[in-house]
């Protein structure tokens, strides 16, 4: 079991590749599951994080407060920028514009502690990114997405704010106590939790593309390249922000990973429960969520072999 579950973890970027693929050609085969189950899927994937941090990790954040800021500014300014950017220079319809900035505008995902550890790089830095992003989302998420998609849509900022208090905070806080008092449990269950998120992520990417099939063969090329381009240009500004800094070679890596991959699950989430009216919002996420795993576990190789040269 214990290699099964290694092996799904490890290659769950072409996991959710595959279900995307087959949920766009088959959608059939997920049309009957609710689009509402993803908020629940998010939350169980957010409640293994919980499980699997130590609460000693959140203490980078006072130890190395000027590299963790750091690095959230960045996040915070760069992945929402580009986004808006990206939406004016492509001239995305309106619904497409507000799905790319709902992924601009969210924390980093999970994924992006797993790709910093794989590419070598300041894996308690990535881990510090991660938990300041996501504590501070309530309030940033909601905000930059009035900021950048008010002119489109009218958006709920306290009502999204609730939204990731309940689907994200509430479960990693959840996590956390599973873990204080039910250790030896938590210790058992960890191991098979990266491969249960990856499942997990999956099936979500799997009904977002499904019941969004159609719209996505007959105009998904151009949100496609806009998905990749946000990604990779967030990749590339995170390592300059890092290069700037004249942070160390781990450092950037580490920045660069948690600036360009978001929680596009979270995104397409939000996207469900408040703009239901605007159902090609979804599409962005979903895409985002296939094309950020491919393209991470690409640049770990990358990072990791340009560590092995800058120590040569």
């Amino acid at each position: 079991m214990r290699k099964v579950c290694d092996f799904i973890a490890r290659w769950m970027g072409v996991l959710v590749c595959l279900s995307a693929i087959v949920s766009l050609l088959q959608p059939q085969l997920v049309m009957p599951i609710d689009v509402k189950i993803i908020n629940p899927l998010l939350g169980l994937i957010m409640f293994g994080m919980g499980m699997t941090l130590n609460p000693k990790d959140f203490r980078i954040v006072f130890s190395r407060p000027k590299d963790v800021l750091a690095g959230c500014m960045a996040q915070f300014t760069i992945m929402p920028l580009l986004a808006w950017g990206l939406t004016k220079v492509f001239a995305l319809p309106p619904e497409l514009a507000l799905g790319v900035i709902l992924v601009g505008c969210c924390p980093g995902g999970t994924a992006s502690n797993v790709i910093t550890y794989l590419a070598k790089g300041d894996l308690a830095l990535s881990v510090g990114m991660t938990a300041m992003s996501t504590l501070l989302a309530p309030v940033v998420t909601p905000l930059l997405t009035w900021l950048l998609a008010g002119t489109y849509v009218q958006v709920n900022t306290v009502g999204m704010l609730l939204s990731i208090l309940y689907v994200v905070i509430a479960p990693i806080l959840g996590g956390l106590l599973i873990q204080k008092f039910f250790p030896k449990f938590t210790r058992q269950a960890t191991a098979y939790l990266p491969a249960f998120s990856s499942v997990m992520i999956a099936v979500t990417v799997a009904i977002v593309v499904g019941h969004n099939a159609a719209k996505l063969l007959t105009g998904g090329l151009l949100v496609i390249l806009v998905v990749m381009l946000h990604n990779l240009l967030g990749l590339g500004l995170g390592y300059g922000v890092g290069r700037l800094l004249r942070m160390s070679y781990p450092k950037r890596v580490a920045v660069s990973i948690e600036v360009g991959m978001q929680n596009s699950g979270l995104a397409s989430s939000l996207a469900t429960l408040h703009f239901a009216a605007f159902p090609l919002a979804t599409i962005p996420g979903a895409i985002f969520s296939v094309w950020h795993n491919i393209s991470g576990a690409l640049m770990a190789k990358v990072y990791g072999m340009g560590r092995q040269d800058s120590q040569a």
